[in-house]
């Protein structure tokens, strides 16, 4: 079993920045992928950005690529999302998800999830 704790979101204004985080434990956590995914209103859940825990490789999502970016840290247990110049359809629910796939996972390819933080920009 992985467990995953995500946190950080907030409202900002467009243009602003925020950082998501999760803790992640479990004792097979390291062979994960882990990533975000958000859902807005009335939309399915879409993927955002990847990365691995074994040798730090990341992918991204078209829609955040440049203003987005996946790191952890191994000695926290913690995988962060820094979110930069925020727009108003970023708004949504960030979820933290652990995958096989680095390469843009679906959300049915996902083994565990977070309970999810809300994001909200304003315009």
């Amino acid at each position: 079993q992985v467990q995953l704790v995500d946190s950080g979101g907030g409202l900002v204004q467009a243009g602003g920045s925020l950082r998501l985080s999760c803790t992640v434990s479990g004792r097979t956590f390291s062979t994960y992928t882990m990533g975000w995914f958000r859902q807005a209103p009335g939309k399915e859940r879409e993927y955002v950005a990847t990365i691995r825990w074994r040798d730090g490789n990341t992918y991204y999502a078209g829609s955040v690529k440049g203003r987005f970016t996946i790191s952890k840290d191994n000695a926290r247990n913690t995988v962060y999302l820094q979110m930069n110049s925020l727009k108003p359809e970023d708004t949504a629910i960030y979820y933290c998800a652990a995958a096989l796939s680095l390469v843009a996972p679906s959300a049915s390819q996902v083994y565990y999830w977070g309970q999810g933080t809300q994001v909200t920009v304003s315009s």
